[in-house]
């Protein structure tokens, strides 16, 4: 192995060539700092939403109301919500054990717990569709909303659009890695960082949309 410089010269060869910065797999560093950046931007919609939401001059829209269901006759507030809640921390334990199988080398139980993520993320995104189409069919708009404070309806679309966008490159994301750890593109190396790396990415998607639920379903 060649022995590391040390000094300044260590510290260019380090981040020049293709070493691991702070014990760090660069591809790990990366999804970090890609998640740190999509942190301030989830952070500042959120935040911004708040602020709207109080400076807001005419009533906001009941949320126990907005995002009833009728089944049966009977009238459930937000239990469309609470599934999609379910479906989405479901995920992360499923993602969770297929990071754990990876670095067994049981790489077809992996895939299959992967391709499992990928298909609740999929229902999510579907079960998010219908309830955009639920909102529009009632008159709601990012422009105006016929229930209350017109910001309602740009601050919903936005804010959930963003994170719809997100699941969607996630079951994108997730289903190539899937379908290469089930072919063994990764034993050849033996590194299923990556598999790693795009857990990291779904417990981040599914931790905002906590914050979601809580400030736009629970406020």
């Amino acid at each position: 192995m060649d022995k590391i410089p040390a000094g300044w010269s260590g510290m260019v060869a380090d981040w020049a060539g293709d070493r691991e910065a702070f014990r760090v797999p660069w591809g790990k560093a990366m999804m970090w700092i890609f998640l740190l950046s999509d942190t301030f931007i989830f952070g500042s919609f959120l935040t911004g939403y708040m602020s709207v939401r109080i400076a807001a001059t005419a009533g906001w829209p009941n949320p126990s109301e907005v995002f009833a269901l009728t089944i049966g006759g009977a009238k459930l507030p937000l239990i469309l919500i609470a599934i999609m809640t379910f479906i989405l921390i479901t995920s992360s334990g499923t993602m969770a054990m297929a990071v754990n199988y990876a670095y067994r080398r049981e790489r077809a139980v992996c895939a299959r717990l992967m391709l499992a993520t990928a298909a609740l993320g999929a229902t999510f995104v579907c079960m998010q569709a219908f309830e955009w189409s639920k909102l529009i069919a009632e008159g709601v708009r990012p422009w105006g909303n016929p229930e209350g404070a017109a910001q309602f309806g740009a601050c919903f679309f936005m804010i959930t659009g963003f994170h719809g966008l997100h699941v969607t490159a996630g079951v994108i994301y997730l289903s190539i890695v899937a379908a290469r750890v089930r072919r063994g593109y990764y034993e050849q190396d033996g590194n299923y960082d990556i598999v790693e790396i795009a857990g990291l990415y779904w417990h981040f998607v599914d931790l905002v949309w906590v914050f979601i639920f809580a400030l736009f379903y629970l406020w």
